[in-house]
């Protein structure tokens, strides 16, 4: 049997090899978990991607010569055990035992006094470690260097509170499905249940927790009352301004979240949802279930038309993929994954899905662009991109209280205790 440092190991080794997401191998070490442990264990693992700039650092320190590639296990558990002595309560000595112990269930015992060593060590230098790299930029703000720089080229006024904010956990945030209920009488219901909670500013169906719980704790949950969605993505239904009758295409759909508010929000509306992966399709569908709500699922690639049937759509949401660098508070291990030379790629991407969808609007029609990213070559330079190859393509301005007003679009960045990181642009087909 596997100790929780252990399986936090094995959840944040795929990443160190560029393979998967943390939710992907988390799964895989939750199913190996007792349930008593499984919250530790979802600590750990997000706490160590949280700070893997940091811990990248001190190991640099500590170590006298790197370990080996092919031993990324072993450092993904030097990075957990390092992680426990520099941000948890947890008392060193069991830290470090559980941590070294876990070595030795992994088949690692070669390491074992080495692990030893670095963890005793740091836990006696820790203050001295922490001031010599205290003035190094990646370890003051806690993220990749290549993302420092560019978010200080990209949002010289901006750029310190949203690393400040990457480096928090994200509040959890709700939709109340207009429906069944409406957001006044919910929230008097989680008052009755002592779950603190507020009225989002600009979504008019969005909850924030004050402290997150259960989704079983929610009332209605399970009839399809309430949603677990950011504020930020509940903001693309009233981008679209839906009416009945409109024939609605939402591409790149999965989980679902967006296109459930869509059929929300208005009856006598058809809609299409657009997915590439099958696997996450199943998320839609469950959604869809839950919900109790109805759309069309197509799997296939938003960059081609081969599914297409030639019928124009009133209303396009296409959100897009993208870095996902709005999200880096819900979604740490980007800290590790994303590479800035992939950030040309995933533009020159968007673009192509952009073009291709277009041609399936109809003049007169309206297309909403969105991403969870903050780098403008991902969001308003790829709308101007897209205008300059578009005569008929027409830029309406958001006019809105949230976020910042760009030359293409209205950028959101990560708020405390509020949305995430957003963007949207609005486009309308010339009716000629």
């Amino acid at each position: 049997m596997i100790n929780v440092r252990g399986l936090a190991a094995l959840a944040i080794a795929p990443l160190l090899e560029d393979k998967g997401s943390l939710k992907q191998s988390l799964a895989d070490s939750l199913q190996q978990c007792d349930e008593k442990d499984r919250s530790l264990l979802r600590q750990i693992c997000f706490g160590t991607a949280r700070n893997f700039p940091k811990l990248q650092l001190i190991a640099g320190v500590l170590l006298e010569r790197p370990i080996r590639k092919s031993d990324t296990h072993i450092y993904a558990l030097l990075l957990v055990g390092l992680y426990q002595l520099l941000e948890m309560r947890i008392p060193a000595h069991a830290s470090i035992s559980e941590t070294v112990e876990a070595a030795h269930q992994l088949d690692a015992q070669r390491v074992t006094g080495l692990l030893n060593a670095v963890f005793r060590r740091f836990d006696r230098e820790k203050d001295h470690i922490i001031e010599t790299l205290y003035d190094e930029p990646v370890f003051l703000f806690n993220h990749p260097n290549w993302f420092i720089e560019k978010l200080k080229h990209n949002w010289p006024h901006f750029w310190q509170e949203i690393l400040a904010q990457n480096n928090l956990q994200a509040p959890m945030t709700i939709r109340v499905n207009q429906r069944h209920v409406s957001r006044e009488t919910y929230l008097a219901s989680l008052a009755e249940l002592d779950i603190a909670a507020t009225a989002t500013p600009f979504s008019m169906h969005g909850i924030t927790l004050s402290l997150p719980v259960d989704v079983s704790n929610l009332p209605g949950f399970e009839d399809g009352h309430v949603s677990v969605q950011d504020e930020a993505a509940q903001l693309s239904t009233y981008l679209l301004e839906v009416k009945e009758g409109d024939h609605i295409l939402d591409a790149c759909a999965a989980p679902g979240g967006k296109l459930c508010h869509l059929l929300e929000s208005c009856e006598n509306i058809t809609v299409d949802a657009l997915e590439i992966s099958t696997k996450r399709a199943d998320r839609i569908k469950e959604n869809l279930e839950r919900l109790r709500l109805n759309a069309t699922l197509i799997i296939a690639d938003a960059s081609t038309d081969e599914w297409w049937d030639s019928a124009q759509y009133d209303k396009i949401l296409v959100d897009a993929p993208c870095s996902a660098t709005g999200v880096i508070r819900r979604n740490p291990d980007i800290k590790i994954l994303r590479k800035a030379e992939e950030i040309i790629a995933i533009s020159n991407l968007q673009l192509r899905i952009l073009s291709n969808l277009w041609k399936m609007l109809k003049p007169g029609g309206t297309l909403v662009y969105a991403t969870c990213s903050i780098f403008p070559q991902e969001n308003e330079r790829l709308i101007e991109r897209f205008l300059k190859e578009h005569n008929e393509a027409i830029h309406t301005p958001i006019i809105a209280s949230w976020g910042v007003e760009r030359p293409f679009g209205r950028q959101l960045f990560p708020q405390p205790n509020g949305h995430d990181g957003f963007f949207y642009a609005t486009l309308n087909k010339a009716d000629i």
